[in-house]
Parts: C-alpha cells; sequence; structure tokens
C-alpha cells in the first residue's frame, strides 16, 4: 500500500433486506496514487455507485480494509467520518443538489459553513476563487432558475473544490448533461488534475466519456479485483480525435470478462 493515496484491500459490502442478503461488492482491491485521474467502469447494477460511496465515507464497508492518506477509515465513528468527506473529499453527482433559492456563491459556500471555524469574509472569497476557476466569476449572485445545466454542475463542482480535498469523487456527472456540455465538464476535471494535482474518480457507464481520464478501472459482478486499462486519455475537445482512439475498443469489452 506504500505509496497510494487510496489503498483497498478485499472490500466487501453486503446489504440485509429482511432475510435476503444483497452482495453489492464482493472484495474489490485498489490502489490510487496521488495524481491519478480515473475512471469507473461497468454494467448497470456492478456496484460501481456503492464502490464510490465507501470511497467516500458515506457509507462502512461490511468486511475489508480502505485506507486513505495511509489511515485505516472503514470502521471510523460517524462523527471522524464526517470531518474527512468535509475537509478531504469533494463529490459531485448527476443531480446538482444545489440549494433553489441560494445564488452560487451561497451554495459553494456551504461545505466551509459545515466546517466551522471560517469567518464569513474567507469563506466569500474563498467560493469566489472556486467559482472563477470553473468559469462561473460572472455568476455568483444567480440562482439555479437563472443557470443551464452545464453552468449548474460548475457550481457543484466549485461547491466540491472549496475545501481543497486530496479527492474528487465524480458519480455520473455528466448523466443530465448534453454532448457539448459533458465534454465541458469533463475538461474542468482534466485542467484540475493536469494543473493541481487533484485525484478524480470518475464512475461512468458512458465508455466514451471515461475514456477522457488517465484510466479506466472496471466493477466486473464477479470479480475480486478492479480490472485496469491504462492508456492515454483523450485531450481537449478541440483537438481531432487520435488514429488510436478512433480504433479502440470500448472500456468495458477490454477490462471486463464475466462468466
Amino acid at each position: 500500500m506504500s505509496g497510494s493515496l487510496i489503498a483497498v484491500r478485499d472490500l466487501n459490502k453486503t446489504y440485509q433486506l429482511g432475510e435476503v442478503e444483497v452482495k453489492a461488492l464482493r472484495g474489490v482491491s485498489l490502489d490510487v496514487a496521488p495524481g491519478e485521474f480515473i475512471a469507473l467502469t461497468g454494467p448497470s447494477g456492478s456496484g460501481k455507485s456503492t464502490f464510490m460511496h465507501l470511497l467516500g465515507c458515506l457509507d462502512r464497508p461490511t468486511s475489508g480494509r480502505y485506507e486513505l492518506r495511509g489511515r485505516d477509515v472503514a470502521n471510523l465513528p460517524k462523527r471522524d467520518l464526517a470531518a474527512i468527506r468535509n475537509r478531504e473529499i469533494g463529490f459531485v453527482f448527476q443531480g446538482f443538489n444545489l440549494l433553489p433559492r441560494t445564488s452560487a456563491l451561497e451554495n459553494v459556500e456551504l461545505p466551509l459553513l459545515y466546517a466551522g471555524g471560517i469567518g464569513a469574509k474567507q469563506r466569500k472569497q474563498r467560493a469566489k476563487a472556486a467559482l472563477k476557476s470553473v468559469g462561473l466569476g460572472n455568476r455568483l449572485e444567480h440562482h439555479p432558475n437563472q443557470m443551464s445545466g452545464g453552468q449548474q454542475q460548475r457550481v457543484a463542482i466549485a461547491r466540491a473544490l472549496v475545501t481543497d480535498p486530496v479527492l474528487l469523487l465524480a458519480d455520473e456527472p455528466t448523466g443530465n448533461l448534453d454532448s457539448r456540455t459533458s465534454i465541458e465538464v469533463i475538461d474542468i476535471f482534466q485542467r484540475l488534475n493536469a494543473e493541481h494535482g487533484l485525484i478524480i474518480l470518475l464512475v461512468t457507464h458512458e465508455s466514451d466519456i471515461a475514456q477522457y481520464a488517465r484510466s479506466h478501472r472496471c466493477v466486473p459482478r464477479r470479480s475480486r479485483a478492479l480490472r485496469q486499462s491504462i492508456g492515454r486519455s483523450k485531450t481537449r475537445r478541440h483537438r481531432p480525435r487520435p488514429a488510436w482512439l478512433r480504433s479502440r475498443r470500448t472500456v468495458e469489452s477490454l477490462t471486463c470478462r464475466f462468466s
């Protein structure tokens, strides 16, 4: 596990529904080094979102080990998990989850307000800087209903960045966006990863979106490890699609083998 910011070993998650056990994850292992941009792919029901919730300390595994920055966080108390979520992990979801009657600036300030110990002036400065970093420096006072879907998702990304996390988890962040806006959002992720070294784990069922990441990991239904395909990521959206990518098969066909 040395050198890994995230180290997962034999992670299992089982839900009890009455007398029925549902095994959402079975023995998943994964290492994530500093500066990685990884796409997690797999068929519906394979456990992608469950795995992301465990990595984000939104849930606890049934068994297994999960180390974040060298600390075993798998079975920490709820208070400690909440502190980790607030200070070290940023979240971006398919739904934007913005407060409808609150400005973009105030939405982005919220994590800092929950963290406590940060004055109002500093909160606003940091929120403004986060919104500027995603190209919304001129939309500070706009409410969600005054913005497009892509702009709302960028507000959500700014909110995830404002606490200066070491890890950004994005669960189907382009699911509610059109193709052009999806590429704009992924372009932001690429820039944050390249310029700031932010670790990004992107969960998606879209193989075309997954190929913008630096490496791809698949969550197959019956595998005990995340299958991996590492290669060059897609570059900025204005550049032509390279020959190696035009001829490449989907991520699922490269990385998943089902019995």
